[in-house]
């Protein structure tokens, strides 16, 4: 496919062979574009991306660009890394970084459907799907394997667990646990991502091991603390220890039932 001739590649940009743009993109100089990279039409890749293997980027999606922060100045860009297989849909933006000397980081096998957004120094993991506007403010994190569903807008410095589904036109102002499915225009719990779970491979014996422990965590009416304890005591497993860490780590809260 190769470079189309009205794309703009400026001098310094580093491009793997087997990269393909189509019309009028432009890559500045910087950027970093690894094997099998395929960007088509209208798409603009800022100087501080890089970016792995066989990405797809499509038509006036727009990648490393600057923050939407009143106090950035260009000397403060840091970079936006991004991994390998990854699809941007029409319309994406992502934000270099400006905080964090690691920058914003994307990972692997995500799918970001059309005009969703991650701000700067975002950090998101693997096989995540962000539809249509799902939106993240800055210094979000993401883990790996959740659905953003349409018009999600995260609060900046949240944090969605692994495996969680949050529902469409869902304001999420807190931290979002592992395996959960949240709703509303604040989002609470209303159930556990089942069908993401059987997904994921959980058996009936994790899937019941999780609902004891958000069972005992969030309505049991006992302390956190305590709460918490008796989880790992009655119902021990990697899940229950992955929800209870998380839980102990959040400094915004966690959304409950």
């Amino acid at each position: 496919m190769g470079i189309h001739p009205t794309a703009i590649i400026e001098d310094g940009a580093d491009l793997h062979p087997s990269v393909s743009v189509g019309p009028y993109s432009i890559i500045e100089s910087g950027a970093v574009l690894g094997e099998g990279c395929r960007i088509e039409s209208c798409v603009r890749i800022f100087g501080s991306t890089r970016m792995g293997a066989h990405n797809r980027v499509c038509h006036g999606a727009t990648l490393g660009s600057e923050p939407q922060d009143l106090g950035f100045k260009p000397e403060l860009a840091r970079p936006l890394v991004i991994g390998d297989h990854n699809h941007f849909k029409e319309g994406v933006n992502i934000s270099c970084g400006i905080k964090s000397e690691a920058g914003t980081r994307i990972g692997s096998h995500n799918y970001w459907m059309a005009f969703s957004h991650a701000g700067h120094d975002c950090i998101v993991g693997d096989h995540n799907i962000f539809a249509n506007t799902a939106t993240l403010a800055g210094h979000c994190e993401v883990a790996d394997r959740t659905f953003l569903s349409g018009q999600v807008a995260v609060h900046q410095f949240c944090r969605i667990g692994a495996y969680a589904m949050v529902a469409g036109v869902t304001g999420v102002a807190q931290d979002v646990p592992p395996f959960a499915l949240v709703d509303g225009h604040r989002a609470r719990i209303v159930g556990l991502n089942v069908v993401g779970l059987r997904r994921g491979g959980f058996s009936q014996e994790q899937r019941t091991r999780i609902k004891a422990v958000y069972r005992l965590v969030f309505r049991s009416g006992l302390r956190s603390g305590e709460a918490l304890a008796r989880a790992e005591q009655e119902y021990p497993g990697p899940e229950t220890r992955s929800i209870v860490e998380f839980i102990q780590s959040s400094r915004r809260g966690v959304v409950s039932f």
